[in-house]
């Protein structure tokens, strides 16, 4: 549920016109923070010129937001192995193994 209020909350368009402004030979766009938070870019982004247009996106970061997942995962119960009538335990796993 979470994820999908995130993407609900990232398919809002906001539409910002900007001027571009020349620094030596290079054009440069400047970025308000809400509109790079809103699209959850921090300081890498990837870009691409497809069909008449300058896409900007964030670099994919590996295993971003897990530990906010995991607990969500946990507060629901989803965290519990699903295997575990599969393991035979012994004496020693039920009495002195602590869990």
């Amino acid at each position: 549920m979470q994820h999908q209020a995130s993407q609900e909350k990232n398919k809002v368009s906001t539409v910002t016109k900007m001027r571009l402004v020349k620094i030596g030979k290079s054009w440069c766009v400047r970025l308000s923070r809400q509109l790079l938070d809103k699209a959850e870019i921090d300081e890498e982004i990837e870009l691409e010129a497809q069909d008449g247009q300058i896409i900007i996106r964030p670099v994919p970061v590996p295993r971003r937001d897990w530990e906010k997942h995991f607990g969500t995962m946990a507060s629901r119960g989803d965290d519990r192995l699903l295997d575990a009538k599969l393991f035979s335990l012994t004496s020693w796993d039920d009495g002195k193994w602590v869990w």
